[in-house]
């Protein structure tokens, strides 16, 4: 980058993140990067992938960049481009280009929502050759040892016109993410939402009992993430129903019926 030194330790976290681990998936993704293969984050909204990579950057010791993928994503958002300046054209590096040659991260989060022409370029990353061209510049670029790219989705929730390409998927060890089990679901609403044992219980019995309603038309169960956003209410003061209906029950469903039914759980487990 000309005229400006780039600084990686910007996207280094200081502070570790809480990661409560569920199974066994803070081996295996140490496992893989010790050996330099990509991976892949399988499951639905708000259970925890982009915390878990937040975690494992920390306990790796590298640097993260995030890219949230997007339809209007392009090959330039993520390799770089050329820049005007003053009276000079500059070229600056995307945040991808910025991965490979200083050793972070890199986790395209819900990389199916990128454009199927953009995706392809993270193809050669993700073998043996662990390879990013940069077509406008005429180079190709070696990703050092410490490079690692995580991609992520939810596969319960795309259309098929959106699942991400064999030829993609191919080339990735998966990790499947789910809800946790009631016990760690609890420690984490706790935790996250400074709120009591007792309360985290109460909304994750509250969000146990919502998932069970994906068989009667509710799109996706409500994730950790909600239930945390409702604990950290109750904990300003807003009463447990006012605050599962604005976290949970609002967000999750346009439905009138299925938010009659998900209102009624609110009600008989905050008595």
């Amino acid at each position: 980058m000309k005229g400006k030194e780039f600084d990686i330790e910007q996207y280094r976290l200081t502070e570790e993140p809480f990661y409560a681990e569920v199974n066994g998936e803070v081996g295996l993704a140490s496992i893989a990067a010790q050996n330099r293969m990509p991976v892949m984050l399988k499951g639905p909204t708000g259970c925890g992938k982009t915390r878990f990579v937040q975690y494992m950057a920390y306990r790796l010791g590298r640097p993260l960049i995030t890219i949230a993928c997007h339809e209007d994503l392009t090959a330039s958002d993520l390799v770089g481009r050329y820049l005007l300046r003053g009276d000079e054209t500059v070229w600056v590096d995307g945040p991808l280009t910025l991965g490979v040659k200083h050793g972070a991260i890199v986790y395209l989060d819900e990389i199916v929502e990128a454009r199927k022409d953009t995706t392809v370029i993270i193809h050669p990353l993700s073998d043996d050759r662990r390879l990013l061209p940069i077509e406008k510049r005429g180079q190709i670029i070696e990703a050092v040892d410490e490079f690692m790219l995580i991609i992520s989705y939810n596969p319960g929730y795309q259309s098929v016109l959106k699942d991400l390409k064999q030829s993609t998927k191919q080339r990735f060890m998966a990790i499947e993410f789910t809800y946790p089990p009631p016990d760690i679901e609890t420690r984490i609403v706790a935790h996250e939402a400074h709120v009591s044992q007792d309360i985290a219980r109460t909304l994750v019995r509250l969000g146990e009992k919502v998932r069970t309603l994906r068989s009667h038309g509710l799109e996706e169960g409500v994730s950790t993430r909600l239930l945390i956003y409702a604990g950290t209410l109750i904990r300003q003061g807003v009463h447990p129903h006012r605050a599962c209906e604005a976290a949970i029950v609002r967000p999750i469903t346009d439905d009138p019926d299925l938010q009659r039914s998900i209102s009624e759980l609110v009600k008989a487990l905050f008595l």
